[in-house]
C-alpha cells in the first residue's frame, strides 16, 4: 500500500459510492454447491461501507441467475446485502432497451438472463421460437445453446435486429480457476456468420455504470467520486476509465501485480489492492 498516492487515498476515503464486482472480488462461485465462498475481508468491507452510509451496488457480469438469486446466495455466504443492491447485465440491458424503445427481444439465455427484462416490461422471445419483428438479440449465460438457437439469432440479425450481449469476455474467475464465458462463445459464432459485432450492455459499458449510479441515487456528475472495484481489467477497470471513475483493482481474481505492465492504459487500475482488508484500512482511517 506504500505506493498509493495521498490524493488517491483521499478520493477513495471520500467516495460517494462503490460499484463492486462479485466473482473474484467479493466471493468465488462454487460450482459444486451452486453457491458462493467469501474472499478474505469481503463481508467486513461491505459492513464498513454500510456503517459509513456509503451506498454500493454489487454488479456481477453473470446472468446465470436473476439478481435476487445472486443476492440470496451471498446472504447464505454471510453477506449483508439486499436484493436491490445486486445488479446483473440484464438489469442494465432492460434500461437500455426501454430507453431506445426496443420492446421485442430474442433472448439466448437462461431464465436468469430473461427475468430482469420481463420484469421491466420487455417482450422476451424464446431462443429458437419462430417470431417476426425482433428488434434485438440479447445473449447471456446459456450452456444449453443449440444449432437451432444460432440459426434463429442469425436470421434476426440478417433482418436488421441489433446484436447485443450481457458480456463479451472469454473468461471469469471461479473456484475452479479460469472459467469460459458462455456468451463470448455464442457471440463469436453469431459474429462469424453475420459479421456483426455485439453491443455490450453489461460491464464495461458506460450505460451499465450509469444504471448503477442511478440506483444509488447519484447523478452522473458524481462519476469521478465513485469507486469501481473489481478483478478484471477488461471489465471493471475499463468501465471506470470509460466513466471517469476511480479504478480500484483486486489481485484476488484475474488481475495480478506481475502482469500489470502488460495491460493497455484503458485497462489499468489506479491502484491494485492485495485484498479487501487493505482497502478497508484506507477507508477506516
Amino acid at each position: 500500500m506504500s505506493d498509493i498516492s495521498p490524493a488517491l487515498i483521499e478520493r477513495i476515503r471520500t467516495a460517494r459510492g462503490f460499484v463492486i464486482d462479485m466473482d473474484g472480488t467479493l466471493a468465488l462461485g462454487d460450482a459444486r454447491s451452486g453457491g458462493h465462498k467469501e474472499l478474505p475481508g469481503a463481508i467486513g468491507f461491505l459492513a464498513l461501507l454500510r456503517s459509513r452510509a456509503v451506498p454500493f451496488r454489487i454488479f456481477t457480469n453473470g446472468t446465470a441467475k436473476p439478481p435476487a438469486s445472486y443476492a440470496a446466495s451471498l446472504r447464505r455466504a454471510g453477506f449483508d446485502v439486499s436484493d436491490a443492491e445486486l445488479l446483473t447485465p440484464s438489469t442494465a440491458a432492460a434500461h437500455w432497451f426501454l430507453r431506445h424503445k426496443i420492446t421485442r427481444v430474442r433472448v439466448l439465455g437462461s431464465a436468469g438472463v430473461a427475468h430482469p427484462l420481463e420484469e421491466a416490461g420487455v417482450e422476451v422471445i424464446g431462443s429458437s421460437q419462430q417470431a417476426e419483428g425482433i428488434q434485438a438479440v440479447f445473449t447471456g449465460w446459456f450452456p444449453d445453446f443449440t444449432f437451432r438457437d444460432l440459426e434463429a439469432a442469425c436470421h434476426d440479425v440478417w433482418r436488421g435486429a441489433l446484436l447485443t450481449t450481457a458480456s463479451n469476455v472469454p473468461f471469469f474467475a471461479s473456484t475452479e480457476g479460469r472459467t469460459i464465458g458462455v456468451s463470448f462463445a455464442i457471440n463469436s459464432m453469431i459474429r462469424a456468420l453475420t459479421s456483426r459485432r455485439p453491443m455490450v450492455l453489461g460491464k464495461p459499458s458506460s450505460s451499465a455504470f450509469h444504471v448503477a449510479l442511478a440506483q444509488m441515487g447519484l447523478p452522473r456528475s458524481a462519476a469521478a467520486r465513485v469507486v469501481v472495484l473489481g478483478d478484471d481489467p477488461a471489465l471493471e477497470m475499463r468501465m471506470a476509465r470509460n466513466a471517469g471513475a476511480i479504478a480500484a483493482g483486486m489481485a484476488t481474481g484475474l488481475m495480478k501485480p506481475e502482469t500489470l505492465h502488460t495491460l493497455e492504459p484503458k485497462n489499468r487500475p489506479d491502484h491494485l489492492f492485495d485484498d479487501l482488508e487493505s482497502l478497508s484500512r484506507i477507508i477506516a482511517r
